[in-house]
C-alpha cells in the first residue's frame, strides 16, 4: 500500500455558522478510476458553498462528514487514475466539481476527468477558479433556459455578481442590448462588460427605475421574496421568458411569458468552450480579491452580509 502524506483543509463537520469550517489537516486524495488527483492553485467562493455550508440545502445536495467545501477548482493533475485518457500528471486544468463531493478547499482535490477542462493560458491559474461554476450559470441561463437571441433586450437583475459578470458580457456579445442592476461598487465593472444602461438599486429601486419597461428576457440572480419576484416577473414582454437562479417566478405567469429556475449542471465540453473565450479575449474573468484559503470562514461571514465585491478567489 502506497502511505501518501497529509496536507491541509477546510473541513465542515456540521451545517451550522462559519465557525464550523475548520482549517485542518485532512488525508491527501488518492485518484480512483475515472479520476485524477488535482494539486489545487485556486479554488473560488459561490453562495452554493455558502448555502450547502448552512444546511439550507442539506436535502437537495446531502454531504457527509466531515465534507471538505468550494465546488470550483483550478490547478495541475498530480496523479491520473485508472481508465483516464487524454490527461497526464502536469496538465493544468479547471472543474466545476460534484457540489456532494469532497471539494476544493485543499491543498489536493480528486476530480472525475470527464469533468475537467484545460486552464486559460491567458490568466493566472489561480484567477482560474473563478470561471467554472459561475460562467456555466450565466451560459446555461442565458442560451438553455431563456435563449437569447441577438436584437433582444434583456434585464439582468444582480450583474455585479460571478455570475452576473459572465452573463452580462455573453448576453452583450451575443448581440443582445443589456440593461442591468448593480450596486455602487460594480457600476464601473459592469459597464465594462458590455452594459448599455445600469441601474444602481441603491439610488432607485429596480421596480420604479424600470416603470413602464418590458424586456424579451429577464434574468434574476438576487435572492428575494416570492412576491418581490412575481412583481419582476411584470417587467418582462408578452411571450417573453423570466429565468432565475434564485427565488422561482410564479409557475404560471400568464401573458405567454416562460418562467424558468436554473440548476447550474457541469459541462466539460462548454467550460472548454468558455476557456477559448477567455484565450481569445472575449471573456474576461473578474477577480474582486485573493485571499488565503485559511481565511474562508471570514470570507462565507463577509458573502453573508453581502460585502464582496465580485468573485474571491482563495488560494491553499
Amino acid at each position: 500500500m502506497v502511505s501518501w502524506p497529509s496536507a491541509a483543509a477546510r473541513r465542515v463537520r456540521t451545517w451550522n455558522c462559519s465557525e464550523v469550517l475548520v482549517y485542518e489537516e485532512a488525508d491527501r486524495p488518492v485518484a480512483g478510476a475515472g479520476q485524477v488527483v488535482v494539486r489545487v492553485a485556486g479554488t473560488s467562493l459561490n453562495l452554493l458553498d455558502v448555502a450547502i455550508r448552512a444546511g439550507i440545502l442539506r436535502h437537495t445536495y446531502p454531504v457527509n462528514f466531515p465534507h471538505v467545501p468550494n465546488c470550483d477548482v483550478a490547478g495541475v493533475i498530480t496523479e491520473v487514475g485508472e481508465r483516464v485518457n487524454g490527461w497526464s500528471a502536469g496538465d493544468a486544468v479547471v472543474a466545476f466539481l460534484p457540489a456532494t463531493a469532497p471539494g476544493a478547499a485543499a491543498e489536493y482535490v480528486t476530480a472525475p476527468a470527464d469533468l475537467l477542462a484545460a486552464a486559460p493560458r491567458t490568466v493566472e491559474l489561480a484567477d482560474a477558479a473563478a470561471l467554472p461554476l459561475a460562467g456555466l450559470t450565466a451560459w446555461q441561463a442565458l442560451f438553455e433556459h431563456a435563449e437569447v437571441k441577438a436584437g433582444q433586450s434583456i434585464l439582468i437583475n444582480g450583474a455585479g455578481g460571478g455570475a452576473g459578470g459572465y452573463a452580462v458580457q455573453l448576453a452583450a456579445r451575443a448581440g443582445a442590448a443589456v440593461t442591468a442592476t448593480a450596486g455602487p461598487r460594480s457600476l464601473d465593472r459592469v459597464r465594462s462588460n458590455g452594459a448599455g444602461r445600469i441601474v444602481d438599486y441603491t439610488a432607485t429601486p429596480v421596480l420604479e427605475a424600470m416603470a413602464g419597461q418590458r424586456f424579451d428576457v429577464v434574468l434574476h440572480l438576487v435572492r428575494n421574496s416570492p412576491e418581490e419576484t412575481a412583481r419582476l416577473v411584470d417587467l418582462v414582454a408578452d411571450g417573453g421568458a423570466f429565468v432565475s437562479t434564485t427565488t422561482p417566478g410564479p409557475e404560471d405567469a400568464g401573458r405567454g411569458v416562460r418562467t424558468e429556475q436554473v440548476f447550474v449542471r457541469s459541462d466539460a465540453a462548454r467550460l472548454a468552450e468558455l476557456v477559448a473565450r477567455v484565450d481569445a479575449g472575449t471573456l474576461r474573468i473578474d477577480v474582486a480579491e485573493r485571499r488565503s484559503l485559511a481565511d474562508l470562514a471570514a470570507v462565507h461571514d463577509q458573502a453573508v452580509a453581502g460585502r464582496l465585491r465580485g468573485k474571491t478567489v482563495l488560494i491553499p
